[in-house]
């Protein structure tokens, strides 16, 4: 070959022109730059996708358990709706109900001369009304079915 160069080539290639038969250095780290970018953005990605979980674990709230199955559904089926209402369930402090309760159960039962605990001897049925006590059950009452609840007569209105 001679060493001459053809009348029509430019005699200042740039630098990014490799020569022939030579790696062509900015392609290789175009391409190591590319794969670190995608792998950033996937990161990015799954660390914003998981931001409603991570902030209901780390304020220990009771709804974590719900916040991660909505973060997974909204992961799987790409409806964001999904990662919305697990970030405000993450953000919202569902009150606790029990404690309360608990607390107004024990004074009941204080107030009533029962040890704790001793209050709740029968639990009622699926209406809501519990058995009639041994006492009340005696042999010339009329035996109220337990779901059957008895009817309270409307008040008459006072006319003027």
């Amino acid at each position: 070959m001679s060493a001459s160069l053809h009348p029509a080539a430019p005699h200042h290639l740039p630098v990014f022109i490799p020569a022939p038969g030579e790696t062509d250095v900015f392609m290789v780290v175009m391409a190591v730059f590319l794969v670190l970018a995608v792998l950033a953005v996937g990161l990015l990605f799954l660390r914003l996708h998981t931001l409603p979980e991570r902030m209901a674990h780390k304020s220990h709230k009771l709804q974590f358990e719900i916040v991660a199955v909505l973060g997974l559904l909204a992961l799987f089926t790409h409806m964001h709706i999904f990662w919305v209402a697990g970030l405000l369930l993450a953000l919202i402090d569902i009150p606790d109900f029990g404690n309360p309760l608990r607390r107004i159960a024990g004074s009941l039962e204080k107030i009533a001369g029962l040890r704790p605990g001793e209050g709740a001897t029968e639990a009622p049925d699926e209406s809501g009304v519990s058995g009639p006590p041994a006492e009340a059950a005696s042999e010339g009452a009329a035996e109220v079915p337990p779901t059957i609840t008895p009817t309270r007569m409307p008040k008459e209105r006072a006319h003027a």
